[in-house]
């Protein structure tokens, strides 16, 4: 069986200037998920983008975008992916809409290896319903463009024409993904989504993420290698030292280039200290607790009052052997 991969060269058009009227017109590509903003969120999703064209007013985001407006401003979805497509100049582009929390670049490159292989338009996500999902979809830029070309020669235009009026005219793929096509469209799914990266099975992906996001860090790394020195560190120094040694393993990866070589050997190093650590700690304890006995009457106690043998407090491990600190 041949193994397609996705196009080289996509583009991505961003659909997020909608009235969000089922949220009360709240800015919706603004409401934050995980601490960022549904469309910072789908702008990462799709970053291997030559050209992302965002169909809205203006605001910050965290890379480069071309911004488009449809006209009118709130002609409708059609409208919108028109005045997008305008900006772009690859075979392929991603049409995604700006509010999709959950939506991750495997996902975006899964619609786009899935379409060369075929003989389809498009390839789209199908929801937890089995609904298809148009907005978060891959398609032939040629087809939409005729397809639009058509919409546009009847009365009206383009403008206020639902995008089902395109889709029924394209041959589309399906994938099912009910987590990648989720979207928010009320304040319930928002709910949902940020309790969702709050589960202890993501929350860890997430954080790291949204902090990779907000520092302009694009690095991919082992965390389970740093997470476990965490807590070689603060079972075997002390429980403080486990975030300043992390810390400090990452200062001396950057120094050392920065890329996840250079992490994966600082974490290397800064284990095997802390492993040595706590090697020490034990045999000192064992040595205690045999130092004397000999001559010691029975029940007597060492001079912090505690039985030979035992571990003095200021020697009691931080954290339980084998649990990282994030452990729930």
């Amino acid at each position: 069986m041949t193994a397609y991969q996705p196009p080289a060269v996509y583009d991505a058009v961003v659909l997020a200037g909608g009235s969000a009227r089922r949220l009360g017109g709240a800015d919706k590509p603004g409401v934050r998920i995980g601490g960022r903003p549904l469309l910072d969120r789908v702008l990462a999703a799709c970053a291997g983008a030559r050209t992302t064209v965002v169909v809205a007013d203006p605001r910050p985001v965290p890379r480069a975008v071309t911004w488009a407006r449809e006209d009118p401003p709130g002609g409708g979805p059609l409208a919108a992916l028109d005045a997008g497509l305008r900006h772009t100049t690859a075979e392929h582009v991603v049409v995604l809409s700006a509010d999709l929390p959950f939506l991750a670049g495997t996902a975006v490159r899964g619609l786009l290896a899935a379409l060369p292989g075929s003989d389809a338009d498009g390839v789209l996500f199908t929801d937890a319903d089995g609904r298809d999902q148009p907005l978060v979809a891959a398609y032939r830029v040629r087809a939409l463009r005729r397809g639009l070309a058509v919409l546009a020669a009847g009365p009206g235009g383009l403008t206020g024409l639902p995008l089902r009026r395109l889709t029924a005219g394209l041959r589309l793929a399906r994938i099912a993904d009910p987590v990648a096509s989720f979207d928010c469209d009320t304040w319930d799914d928002i709910a949902t989504a940020r309790a969702r990266i709050r589960e202890h099975g993501h929350v860890l992906d997430e954080w790291i993420s949204a902090v990779k996001d907000e520092l302009g860090i694009d690095l991919d790394v082992d965390t389970g290698a740093l997470l476990d020195l965490a807590r070689d560190a603060a079972h075997g120094v002390a429980r403080p030292a486990a975030p300043l040694t992390t810390f400090l393993v990452g200062y001396a990866a950057g120094r050392a280039g920065g890329d996840p070589q250079a992490v994966a050997e600082a974490a290397r190093k800064a284990t095997a200290l802390a492993l040595r650590w706590a090697e020490e700690a034990e045999e000192t304890a064992g040595t205690a607790g045999t130092a004397g006995t000999a001559d010691a009457p029975s029940g007597a106690t060492g001079t912090d009052g505690a039985a030979p043998g035992a571990t003095a407090p200021d020697a009691a491990p931080d954290a339980a052997p084998g649990t990282r600190p994030d452990a729930g």
